[in-house]
């Protein structure tokens, strides 16, 4: 076996493996084979058995690219997929399962955050006694309002005239537009500020 190696000069310095076994010498002129060696066994017939009852050898993939028949390798062709004979084939990997982790995490905290403040914000309920205050408190201004109006000049000759009778107008509709509400609606709840 031979190698080189190169030096600083640029020009390489050959040297011999001298560790490499020996050939078996050639024989000589005067050796003559063994001769009258004979095996009574039957090739033939061992050969055909043993053909008979082995098992059928695979074909080795190949792939055909031309239609003249040109036939390579299917292995290093690239046609085949490598990664399904993996160990780690078909099992997720370790960063997906820590951010699936941090999102689940993630969403529970926004989930818990938005019940508390759920809480908070809590619609109250008015119950029917309250209910009854409000309504009666209604009428009894639009009663006031009302009679403020009726109490009005017939004839509006100045501008603050007209301007105060719109007033009383628009209150009056307000509070008949709230009775209505109230009257409608049996359950009222009211949204905590706190």
């Amino acid at each position: 076996m031979k190698t080189e190696r190169v030096t600083g000069g640029g020009s390489p310095e050959k040297n011999f493996d001298r560790n490499v076994p020996k050939k078996p010498a050639v024989p000589l002129k005067t050796d003559h084979p063994v001769m009258g060696i004979q095996s009574g066994k039957n090739f033939i017939n061992t050969n055909a058995a043993d053909i008979i009852m082995g098992v059928a050898k695979k074909p080795k993939p190949i792939y055909v690219d031309k239609r003249t028949g040109d036939k390579h390798d299917l292995e290093p062709s690239g046609l085949v997929p490598k990664y399904i004979n993996k160990k780690d084939y078909g099992v997720t990997p370790e960063y997906i399962c820590k951010r699936n982790e941090e999102i689940k995490k993630a969403q529970e905290d926004y989930d818990r955050y938005i019940q508390e403040n759920l809480k908070k914000a809590a619609m109250k309920r008015l119950s029917d006694e309250e209910r009854e205050a409000v309504l009666q408190g209604l009428k009894k201004n639009w009663e006031e309002v009302h009679k403020e109006f009726q109490s009005l000049s017939v004839f509006i000759d100045s501008i603050p005239k007209k301007i105060r009778k719109q007033r009383l107008e628009e209150e009056m509709k307000q509070l008949e537009h709230d009775i209505g509400i109230i009257e409608k609606h049996k359950i009222i709840y009211i949204a905590n500020n706190a």
